[in-house]
């Protein structure tokens, strides 16, 4: 059946023939309607506003990377006492120019807001994780989020793709990204190496583990909502990779994290860039270090504007909790895995949340047992 897509003038109601044909939702062109589509409603149990700010610790990185002694402590305690309780933490002095960052938000924008033929050359295909998105309602029928997006490997091909799609006009823009993403890469070196610090196991190993490693840069436009009460920018998930670096406007709150019971927002601090523990990390650190669920919302009055660098291990290099972190009962939590296995088991399932690492892991036992 042909793609048809849901735009300002056609009718809400969609029959479910259609929806199974691939029906593409974009909220740009939804945002002056004054009701949503039913597609994006979603569960109370998932709109519960947020009750608190998050705790979560403001990390110097060139301090705790190269300070004396006693401010290295200080900076590695406080994140050590976040990633064990949710797993969320900041980075002020990071490295990255500014005009970097301020540049990806803006070239980003301007995509998002191009005319719905242009956005259509460069659809995301289903059961691939590469182009544009609509709603993710290329994979989804219900509970859509509130949002576009454009995701792109960080391996020089988002350059050729923009241009051969959009235009020779759009190869600075690609070039543009790859600086971001290399920017990203060296910093995520970093930040492993205070994660090791963290454990006790030294600056080297996560370091060197992730040296040549895969990265998938994602970027999200949540625009207006004229019912944000009642849907999800991005819904309640985890995040299946080993780490995620979140570049966020300063002006429009959006980020909350799910810990102690009740949502809690993480508001922008300037200048600071938001990372979080995914899936395969804490399976790395045996569950010390915690991969919660989180999410964003939407406001009825302004667009919000973020770049997800998910931070993933090289496909085929065998993931297993280092030695040191077993503990008394000597027992791993997850059996050896690769980044390549937990990928296709995502594409699989359904929505990624708080058990999809443990309903991995227990896959992999089955059909170990099986063999």
């Amino acid at each position: 059946m042909a793609t048809s897509f849901l735009t300002t003038g056609e009718n809400n109601s969609i029959s479910k023939d259609a929806l199974h044909g691939n029906t593409i939702f974009m909220p740009t062109m939804l945002a002056n309607r004054p009701t949503i589509p039913e597609q994006f409603l979603w569960p109370k149990s998932d709109i519960a506003p947020a009750t608190g700010i998050l705790d979560a610790p403001v990390i110097d990185l060139q301090l705790a990377l190269t300070g004396d002694a006693s401010s290295v402590k200080e900076q590695v305690d406080a994140l050590c006492a976040a990633c064990k309780t949710h797993g969320f933490f900041l980075v002020v002095n990071h490295g990255i120019d500014p005009q970097i960052l301020n540049e990806a938000l803006e070239r980003a924008e301007e995509i998002f807001v191009m005319p719905l033929e242009t956005k259509l050359k460069i659809m995301q295909k289903k059961g691939s994780m590469w182009g544009y998105s609509g709603a993710h309602s290329e994979r989804f029928s219900a509970k859509l989020p509130w949002k576009e997006c454009l995701s792109f490997k960080s391996d020089g091909s988002v350059v050729e793709h923009l241009g051969s799609s959009l235009g020779k006009e759009f190869e600075p823009v690609g070039l543009m990204y790859e600086k971001y993403s290399e920017a990203m890469k060296n910093l995520t070196l970093s930040i492993m190496e205070l994660l090791g610090l963290s454990l006790g196991i030294g600056k080297d190993y996560y370091r060197d583990f992730f040296q040549h490693c895969d990265h998938i840069t994602r970027c999200n436009y949540y625009p207006p909502c004229p019912q944000p009460e009642l849907t999800q920018g991005t819904g309640p998930h985890s995040d299946p990779v080993a780490l995620t670096i979140l570049h966020q406007q300063d002006k429009e709150e959006g980020l909350e994290v799910f810990t102690g019971g009740k949502w809690q927002s993480l508001p922008p601090v300037p200048g600071a860039l938001v990372v979080n523990i995914g899936d395969t990390f804490m399976a790395m650190t045996n569950d010390i270090y915690k991969s919660c669920v989180h999410r964003a919302v939407v406001n009825q009055h302004s667009s919000r504007e973020s770049i997800a660098f998910f931070v993933c291990p090289q496909r085929n290099k065998v993931i297993r909790a280092h030695d040191s972190l077993i503990g008394p009962s000597g027992k791993r939590l997850y059996p050896d895995f690769t980044w390549s296995q937990l990928e296709a088991f995502t594409q699989k399932s359904c929505r990624a949340d708080d058990k999809t690492i443990k309903n991995f892991a227990q896959h992999l036992s089955e059909s170990s047992s099986a063999e």
